[in-house]
């Protein structure tokens, strides 16, 4: 299902509002930071080859419900075909154009596009590399995949092969990634 920007907007308003209730229990609320362009809320931003992810919603701020990142793409490249036993992803996309396969369907994204890729479907995308892109991911609950993308940033490359690294996180690698 793809989304569109007034959707969007709605659905991430619910969601806001979902969270501040969820976390409401009486007591003063943390200082949520505010993030500015291609600020990263670890302070760190995490190479991944063709791409640099960049954390705007970690883990610890939503008590796991939770992990929202930015991917800016400078080449071609993206996911191999995957599934998440525990977690939705969403995608939403900020800039360029994204071939997206979910379930076995595929789709090009572009500009204000999303889509779910719910969880135990498989999935994969990839930047179709004309200029730069840049996606917007998230998971909920957030799972391991804050670690993930720590470990893959170590290497500086996504793993294509390494099936128990993507076990050790809650995902099954399924296959290789989109060739266009």
């Amino acid at each position: 299902m793809t989304l569109k920007r007034r959707n969007f907007l709605s659905l991430i308003a619910a969601a806001a509002g979902h969270a501040a209730c969820a976390q409401s229990n009486g007591t003063a609320s943390p200082k949520i930071p505010v993030l500015h362009g291609p600020d990263d809320r670890s302070g760190t931003a995490h190479p991944l080859g063709v791409s640099v992810l960049a954390y705007k919603v970690v883990t610890a701020d939503t008590q796991g419900a939770l992990f929202v990142a930015e991917q800016m793409m400078h080449a071609k490249g993206g996911t191999p075909l995957h599934m998440h036993l525990d977690q939705d992803e969403w995608f939403y996309v900020l800039e360029g154009e994204f071939l997206v396969e979910i379930g076995g369907v595929r789709q090009v994204l572009t500009a204000g596009d999303s889509v779910l890729g719910p969880r135990q479907v498989p999935h994969r995308w990839l930047f179709l590399g004309k200029g730069s892109g840049k996606i917007l991911v998230s998971f909920a609950p957030a799972g391991k995949m804050e670690s993930f993308f720590e470990q893959v940033a170590q290497t500086g490359a996504m793993p294509g092969e390494d099936k128990a690294l993507f076990a050790s996180h809650g995902m099954v690698l399924l296959g290789p990634a989109l060739t266009a």
